[in-house]
């Protein structure tokens, strides 16, 4: 099928002809003729790289173009958020009848807004979270949407994130029945449950535009399902020896590994081994990316990175932070970087192909159980990444076996398995809790009736019947009566002033009614509050993801809780149970403690064994919660409201009050506005009338030009001193 036989607007076929797409896949054929172009449902299940984000933009294109429509683009990840935004931005180039460009936003933070901007814009891409949040802020432009993408649906089986990706899709599918919805994944064991739940169409393939050859590795050759291909055993560690045969022959190789430190090991070790096959040209291409690499931060994993870029390899995890992840994905992408040790959060979408992918460690590990084998869909998430479109003859996924046991296990374990069926995770009280407030609060439903008749409207009810979660229903219901959020009055439900606010903050019922029970101690009590005491009440909230504890921590922390003990709104018994996740929040606070004194961040990691990305994850969600104190405590008339909006703000840029005025200035993080703060230059009335020349000697003459232009300073442009000729120096 040809891309000018289709029921497209002529901009949109002209726009991909100019791109150089002109035929279908035999996937993409199966979508329109099962009505994709007629504003029917799908659930398109087709392997990566069959071209699944291709229906999404016909879908959107048309609806938008010929119908004035607005599209929603819902994608699991933030990096995967702003992939789609950068591809979807060349639709500017694409006219609508009003003689403007099809324009793209990008909506994934700011959890209590109702982004009244997106309503300008003709496609929004948005993690589902954001968009849960838009509902819950009653966002009115929402009924305008024609067009949903579920990017990746199989991620409803995600016991974190399933249950926020079904709820949106059952809100959105109730309050415009006659949207069209998009389902796309690669793996689904039970589509046809997807597709009976969003009333759609069913496309699954397993057609690849090329070839993946899914095999096991074991005495020196890779075993096939029927056949063999011989690789050298050059080093020691297979994988190795798998990723210098890759590179030989002119591809790219991803290792998937088990934990960080491994896919930091791993990365450092390949490097070594690669380094004498890259030529002179890449080597100084790969000079480029490691120096900017280094100027991303000067923490010890930095250093270590730049060492493998320098050498062809790099590593990817959540430890790093995101300038840094972007450069190796880039790096990869553009062919310079040839390896990348990965843990899977790689696999979840983003799109980083290579031609030979290894998975060295499918187990994982388990709080519960241990070292436990990862399940089928994730492996096929991995091995789905193996061979890029265009630049590969085919695609392999190789698993490494040490016995010949273990080569039959993983054959009939993962080559030859079936993908699991995904089921609804909606049914846990920790999800239910959230997302009953907010149907109430929303209107979604003002009786029990009305509240199980729309549960009756979610995956889960196409799995179970929706009864079955009347009585974890009722005890939610029972809690949040408890703590004042709803009232049940004559068998009708609504939400009261608190419990919309903590709808719209975005919020756990349970983290709200824990930050005010502690804000209540606080006064009752007169606790002298510090912000190790607002810190820690935050972290011991459900919406904190609290950091593990390392052998050495146990000690420290204990000191540290006896010196302050005073400064605590609850500490539990030391030998009692609680006492050891009470310190791991404990711990949690005191990163959030260090980083808004202002210690390096190479200290803090060093203190505290982890990633750079993990502090500013974590201050990402600490900025969140206490946001949500302030404005809790505002409504309730709490004292410590104002402490707590001073330490918003200190958690947003990591200082110390004194640093607010200048650190708010784009370009000046905390450790410029620290060196300008002891150079005397305290605010930013002194900055505009200092001599430029004096701020450049501080914080250097290029930032220091864009900041006093963005301060309103005018700028003297020192003209280069002119060439001199020879004849001059005689």
């Amino acid at each position: 099928m040809k891309i000018q036989e289709l029921d497209l607007p002529e901009g949109v076929i002209q726009y991909y002809h100019d791109t150089g797409v002109t035929d279908l896949y035999p996937p993409q054929s199966a979508a329109i003729e099962a009505g994709l172009l007629e504003g029917k449902n799908i659930v398109a299940a087709i392997p990566t790289a069959s071209g699944k984000t291709l229906l999404a933009e016909f879908a959107m294109l048309k609806s938008i173009l010929n119908g004035g429509g607005k599209a929603l683009y819902i994608v699991p990840l933030r990096a995967l958020a702003s992939e789609k935004y950068d591809r979807f931005k060349s639709f500017e180039a694409i006219k609508k009848s009003s003689g403007g460009g099809v324009l793209t936003g990008i909506a994934t933070g700011d959890f209590d807004s109702q982004d009244a901007w997106l309503r300008n814009l003709d496609i929004i891409v948005a993690t589902s979270e954001k968009v849960d949040s838009l509902l819950r802020n009653k966002a009115y432009w929402m009924e305008e949407i024609t067009v949903v993408i579920a990017d990746e649906i199989h991620l409803i089986d995600s016991p974190d994130r399933g249950p926020t990706l079904e709820i949106v899709l059952a809100k959105m599918m109730r309050m415009n029945p006659k949207l069209q919805m998009v389902a796309l994944s690669a793996t689904i064991g039970n589509a046809n449950e997807i597709a009976k739940w969003l009333n759609a169409e069913l496309v699954v393939s397993d057609w690849r535009p090329i070839e993946l050859k899914e095999g096991v590795f074991f005495g020196n050759a890779i075993n096939f399902a029927g056949s063999q291909r011989e690789v050298k055993e050059k080093f020691r560690d297979s994988a190795i020896s798998l990723v210098c045969d890759t590179l030989i022959e002119g591809g790219q190789c991803l290792v998937f590994e088990s934990s960080r430190k491994n896919s930091e090991g791993m990365a450092s070790r390949i490097g070594t081994a690669i380094s004498e096959l890259l030529s002179q040209e890449t080597k100084e291409k790969l000079k480029t990316i490691a120096a900017e690499v280094r100027e991303t931060s000067e923490v010890d994993t930095t250093r270590k990175l730049a060492l493998c870029i320098e050498n062809g390899s790099a590593f990817h995890h959540a430890g790093l932070i995101s300038e840094q992840r972007k450069l190796i994905e880039d790096g990869f992408r553009t062919g310079i970087i040839k390896v990348i040790a990965a843990t899977p959060t790689l696999a979840a979408g983003l799109n980083l192909p290579a031609r030979r992918v290894v998975i060295k460690g499918y187990r994982r590990y388990d709080a519960n159980f241990g070292m436990t084998p990862i399940p089928v869909l994730e492996y096929k998430q991995m091995a789905g990444r193996a061979g890029r479109p265009r630049l590969d003859p085919y695609g392999e996924s190789v698993l490494i076996a040490k016995t010949y046991d273990e080569l039959e296990a993983l054959m009939k374990q993962y080559i030859l398995a079936d993908v699991e069926r995904i089921w609804s995770k909606l049914s846990s009280e920790n999800a239910l809790r959230t997302h009953i407030l907010s149907t109430i609060a929303t209107g979604f439903a003002r009786s029990m009736e009305e509240l199980l008749e729309f549960m009756g409207a979610t995956f889960y009810s196409c799995q179970q019947t929706p009864w079955s979660l009347k009585a974890v229903i009722e005890k939610v219901i029972g809690f949040l009566v408890d703590k004042e959020m709803i009232k049940e009055k004559a068998g009708l439900l609504g939400a009261t002033k608190l419990g919309e606010l903590v709808s719209h903050l975005y919020i756990d019922p349970l983290s709200a009614s824990t930050i005010i029970e502690g804000m209540e101690k606080m006064e009752k009590e007169h606790i002298q509050y510090t912000e190790l005491t607002l810190l820690h009440l935050v972290s011991m909230t459900p919406d904190m993801r609290k950091l593990y504890l390392r052998s050495n921590d146990y000690e420290r922390l204990s000191d540290l809780v006896m010196e302050h003990h005073m400064e605590f709104v609850h500490i539990p018994e030391q030998f009692k149970v609680d006492y050891e996740w009470f310190l791991s929040e404990v711990k949690t606070a005191c990163v959030m403690l260090d980083w808004i004194n202002e210690i390096k961040e190479e200290d803090i990691v060093k203190k505290y064994g982890i990633g750079e990305g993990d502090v500013r994850a974590l201050s990402e969600t600490t900025l969140w919660l206490v946001h949500s104190m302030a404005e809790l405590g505002t409504y309730l008339g709490r004292g410590c409201a104002h402490r707590a909006r001073e330490l918003e703000k200190r958690v947003e840029y990591g200082a110390s009050p004194e640093l607010l005025d200048l650190i708010q200035i784009r370009g000046i993080g905390r450790v410029r506005a620290r060196k300008l703060y002891n150079a005397g230059f305290r605010d930013m009335e002194a900055l505009r009338a200092a001599d430029q020349k004096e701020i450049a000697k501080i914080i250097g003459t290029k930032v220091a030009t864009k900041v006093l232009k963005q301060i309103g300073t005018n700028i003297i442009v020192e003209k280069p001193e002119e060439q001199r000729m020879l004849g001059d120096f005689r």
